[in-house]
């Protein structure tokens, strides 16, 4: 007997209404949650640098006493972190080089966690897994990227 011959079994209504659920929610265009990711991390990342360029003198002393950031001096230190806190977060908003932007903002989460702060990895695992999806998949329909993308055409295939 084949499959198509096989008489429908009704499901329970539980198992519908699931299925229902699944097949909506696949529904919802990748590009929604990718441009949820983007704003998320960047405004992270932006509050930060706005608390570091709002007490200078307090961010230079955190990078000369608590932070034990390697071969950057303090306050080479501190200026680079401010410029990508301050930077890449306009870009993953405006999804442009987005995941050049996720790949430094990657790098800095991992300078973060191994010498900064190892201990708060939860927040770091929080940024890292947007930095993740957005480094390998990139920031979606919602986009300048896309934009770009769409009017150069696909990559030359060699």
């Amino acid at each position: 007997m084949s499959v198509a011959s096989q008489p429908a079994v009704a499901r329970p209504v539980s198992l519908r209404l699931a299925y229902g659920a699944i097949r909506l929610l696949d529904a919802v265009p990748v590009a929604l949650p990718a441009l949820l990711l983007r704003l998320g991390v960047a405004l992270a990342f932006w509050r930060s640098g706005n608390v570091k360029i709002a007490s200078w003198g307090s961010t230079l002393q955190l990078f000369a006493n608590e932070y034990n950031v390697p071969v950057l001096p303090p306050p080479l230190a501190a200026t680079l972190a401010t410029a990508v806190e301050l930077t890449t977060p306009i870009l993953l908003l405006l999804g442009l080089a987005t995941r050049l932007g996720a790949v430094v903002m990657l790098g800095m989460t991992l300078v973060i966690q191994i010498f900064v702060y190892p201990e708060n990895y939860p927040d770091h695992l929080l940024w890292a897994g947007p930095l993740l999806y957005l480094m390998l998949r990139g920031p979606g329909a919602i986009s300048i990227d896309y934009l770009i993308r769409r009017r150069l055409g696909p990559p030359a295939q060699s």
